[in-house]
């Protein structure tokens, strides 16, 4: 998911699933297994997970599920943090962006849920979902939906500018981008004011990994040579006014835009495929989605733009019970469900089912999406780390940004370079050690 955005697979995509033998196997009280009632809370803003109770409380009758939202993101981080320390009110089971799972994990509010024997579930995750919740070799949650970055381009605007097939590289993008711009002054091949998770799926795609985490001790460099690359080509298109900087994402002007075909492409997470109908419905039968331009013909690498999973924090009360639940929706009986309601999912039991790949999508010009955004969350690039404080790091990063793409006075590299050095002071405030 991105950020507060629902994540969702192709509307009406039912797949036959794999369910797993549940593994949490505990009879005791913690697991409601004795007769007694146990009710479990959960902490989502995710919709489809409540679809997933009335089936789990049918199997588990002596399981409460209460599914709460408890606001999305940053909200439900802080009261999180805020029932933590007054020692009350902690949810058995809560919802995680992913590279908020280290912020909770490192000091130790999350369980490792290895003693689950959640390792055996491994195989069914794509390898980068896997990643993004160990930390330091332990298991602090079980992914429940993801956002491959893809590029969602009008082919329509693309023919309009002579270009019959969508830029494979981003040297291909580039010259894209000119021509499209030439259609017209309100023609752009893209649009950014300051998207940190688009420009870290950039760096990300490039090889560069700014990051880098062992315990407590975080490493931020923005001038490997990955890093680099990704910012320099961006800084290009920006500075020659090929991308639009006025049309912020997710706003009215920017639905103006993707409807009308005045902005060609949108590089996002794959849960695009099911928002954009919504935003852009006269562009029905004009978008399609392809990989990411590559940065060398030929390659087939990622990057991943949102996504969430689920952790149990140390304070739950229920913690079998809870377990027994995640387990569900993200591989027994309620994980179908969930697909059904529109959930993106990183299993590959989902992503390899035929009738996913071969579903045909109306609004994408009957083009069988699934098989794109499968590839895509298969060749996501591993080894991408994310500082256990980005939760913080991601809005400060919009405080330094937003100067920039109003009066167009400094540089990306520039901006990066602050943006670390308030990292370094902020980590270091906190406990960590942060170089």
């Amino acid at each position: 998911m991105r950020l507060s955005q629902k994540v969702r697979l192709l509307a009406g995509v039912l797949v036959p699933m794999l369910a797993l033998t549940a593994c949490s196997g505990g009879s005791g009280s913690g697991a409601g297994g004795g007769g007694e009632q146990v009710k479990v809370t959960v902490w989502s803003w995710d919709g489809t997970v409540e679809r997933a109770v009335p089936g789990f409380q049918a199997a588990n009758p002596n399981i409460k599920v209460e599914v709460v939202n408890a606001g999305s993101s940053q909200d439900e981080y802080k009261a999180l943090d805020n029932a933590i320390q007054a020692g009350s009110g902690v949810p058995d089971l809560v919802m995680f962006e992913y590279f908020a799972v280290p912020y909770f994990a490192v000091p130790g509010k999350l369980t490792d849920l290895r003693e689950f024997g959640v390792d055996k579930l491994k195989q069914d995750y794509v390898p980068a979902a896997w990643s993004d919740v160990t930390v330091n070799g332990k298991v602090y949650a079980l992914p429940s939906d993801y956002g491959p970055s893809a590029m969602f381009y009008n082919a329509a605007t693309l023919k309009k500018a002579g270009i019959e097939e969508p830029p494979a590289t981003w040297d291909e993008y580039y010259e894209a981008a000119k021509k499209i711009r030439a259609l017209g002054d309100d023609y752009y091949i893209a649009q950014d004011t300051g998207d940190i998770f688009f420009l870290l799926s950039l760096i990300w795609q490039a090889g560069g990994r700014p990051f880098k985490v062992d315990g407590t001790k975080v490493h931020i460099d923005f001038t490997d040579a990955g890093t680099t690359k990704a910012v320099a080509f961006w800084q290009k298109m920006l500075d020659e006014g090929l991308i639009n900087t006025k049309i912020t994402g997710w706003s009215d002007d920017w639905n103006r835009a993707l409807n009308d075909g005045t902005l060609a492409t949108q590089t996002m997470g794959g849960w695009l495929t099911s928002t954009l109908p919504e935003r852009a419905p006269k562009a029905g039968g004009d978008f399609r989605v392809a990989l990411m331009p590559q940065w060398q013909q030929g390659d087939k690498v990622g990057a991943a733009n949102g996504g969430s999973s689920f952790g149990i924090p140390a304070a739950a009360e229920h913690k079998e019970a809870a377990f027994k639940f995640l387990e569900y929706f993200t591989h027994g009986g309620g994980l179908a469900t969930r697909v059904d309601a529109g959930a993106f999912v990183p299993n590959t039991s989902v992503l390899e089912n035929k009738e996913f790949q071969s579903k045909a999508n109306k609004y994408f010009g009957d083009q069988k999406t699934g098989v794109v955004l499968a590839e895509a969350t298969e060749i996501v690039g591993s080894g991408w780390q994310y500082p256990p404080f980005f939760e913080w790091a991601r809005s400060i990063y919009g405080d330094l940004a937003s100067p920039y793409y109003t009066t167009g006075k400094g540089s990306l590299a520039e901006i990066l370079e602050q943006w670390r050095q308030r990292c370094i002071q902020y980590g270091n405030e906190q406990g960590f050690q942060v170089d």
